[in-house]
This record gives C-alpha cells, structure tokens and sequence, in this order.
C-alpha cells in the first residue's frame, strides 16, 4: 500500500525525489502521511484538493477498507 500512496505521490510532484511516505497505525486504519518539497505541496492537494482527494479515493479502493492519506 505504502508503495500505491508513493507512486502516485510521485506522478504528481516536479521532485519526485524528494518525496517521502511514513505509514502509521491508529484506532481508525492505516494512515500514510506524504512528505514533498515545499513547492510541491500545492501540485499534490491539487485546486480545492482534488488530487489529494483523488489519490485518497485510489487507495481506499485498492485496500477496500479505510485507509488515510495525509499531506505534511
């Protein structure tokens, strides 16, 4: 999964280099915080985070369960 979350995190952003997933538990499901380049942040929440919702949409379909995926 974690893997899904950062190919797709990298598609999107100019530094693909720079991009980092950690994966946490809590009570609610995996959660997948997405780390990128300063200037990047808008490309991957996209306008009104339609990208990030996207991607969250993506991933929840590929784990068919509730996962969660957060931009830092």
């Amino acid at each position: 999964m974690r893997d899904l979350v950062e190919y797709l995190a990298k598609s999107v952003v100019d530094q693909p280099e720079r991009v980092r997933v950690q994966e946490r538990r809590t009570r609610e499901g995996p959660l997948y915080l997405v780390e990128v380049a300063p200037e990047d942040k808008g490309r991957l929440i996209g306008k009104q985070g339609r990208v990030i919702e996207s991607i969250r949409t993506l991933v929840r379909a590929y784990a068919k369960r509730k996962v969660g995926v957060e931009v830092r």
